[in-house]
């Protein structure tokens, strides 16, 4: 353990002690000598100023009980901490790179310092957590900073949106924000469209411009949001129509019995596979996942999702006949 490491561990040791410590229970607990945690002691009363002292009645070291409380100064954590904090760090960079780098960077350093001073390298974390990004769509910076600010201060926005189920120019939209969604690799703006009447998932990649009004928004209950976006499976919000029953061979239930498809599903073994049953109020990416199993699972209800499915098939079988 890092001289890091055990200095955080004596603070908490002393602070949740209700008598003074052994030195035998440090030595146990830090899996030190007896000169490290002398010399910790030393590093805590000199360079910290803690207000630690021996006690010759409980033959133990404690926290000065007639000091003010004290506490770690500055930025203090773990080394696994700091590793967590520069994890953290990079993932938010992948999910929307060079968006938080420049706000960021001063606290990475300051992180990299303390990690250096413990003895870990830094580098560690950059070289081996890594995120790849799968069918990610380019969502451009200048789009999201402004759309999150306007969520987050319930400000009205004005949008030009280009759906892709239209062919035409991009449609002026006022909207009233209420959440971003990131969802596989993707940015969604989660907002009430007045011209719609009601709420509506907008794909950021799809917004040309964005213009933040000084109108507050309405603000709808996080009932009725979360009702709209975890009702039905996927991206598609709504209030569930149907419910999908798949059956899964052995092989692909390997996987599937594992996952959580829909917080309201239904799986169980039967003699034939593995059965799953999941809410949607959309079919599109439910059709797009059934056939992503090819052979290894079938629709069995409802019968329209079913038809679908032999639908997309066909239509393949054509191509590669």
């Amino acid at each position: 353990m890092s001289r890091f490491g055990r200095v955080y561990k004596i603070h908490e040791l002393l602070r949740a002690a209700h008598y003074p410590v052994p030195m035998r229970v440090f030595m146990d607990e830090l899996e030190a000598s007896r000169n490290t945690v002398t010399r910790d002691f030393e590093f805590l009363r000199d360079t910290l100023s803690a207000p630690l002292e021996y006690c010759r009645e409980y033959n133990g070291h404690r926290y000065n009980p007639d000091a003010p409380v004290f506490e770690l100064p500055g930025f203090w954590m773990t080394p696994a901490e700091l590793y967590a904090l520069l994890a953290c760090e990079q993932l938010l960079e992948n999910v929307q790179p060079d968006l938080i780098a420049t706000h960021l960077a001063p606290l990475r350093q300051k992180v990299q310092q303390l990690l250096g001073k413990s003895g870990h390298a830094a580098e560690q974390v950059s070289e081996r957590i890594r995120i790849h990004p799968i069918q990610n769509r380019t969502s451009w910076n200048r789009q999201f900073g402004p759309l999150a600010q306007a969520t987050l201060t319930e400000r009205r926005l004005e949008l030009q949106y280009l759906s892709r189920s239209s062919s035409g120019a991009p449609q002026r939209r006022i909207v009233h924000p209420q959440r971003m969604l990131h969802y596989r690799s993707n940015w969604y703006l989660l907002a009430f469209c007045e011209k719609a009447g009601e709420l509506r998932l907008f794909s950021l990649d799809r917004i040309s411009s964005v213009c933040i009004t000084a109108i507050s928004c309405r603000r709808l209950s996080n009932s009725e949001l979360d009702a709209f976006v975890l009702s039905g499976f996927g991206i598609f919000g709504g209030q569930a129509k149907d419910t999908a029953h798949l059956r899964f061979s052995e092989h692909a239930a390997k996987w599937v019995a594992e996952e959580t498809w829909h917080p309201n599903q239904k799986g169980q073994w039967q003699a034939d596979g593995y059965h799953l049953k999941v809410p949607y109020a959309d079919d599109r990416e439910l059709v797009m996942e059934v056939l992503r199993y090819g052979g290894e699972v079938e629709v069995l209800a409802p019968e329209a999702l079913r038809k679908k499915v032999v639908c997309r098939i066909e239509k393949m079988m054509k191509i590669y006949r």
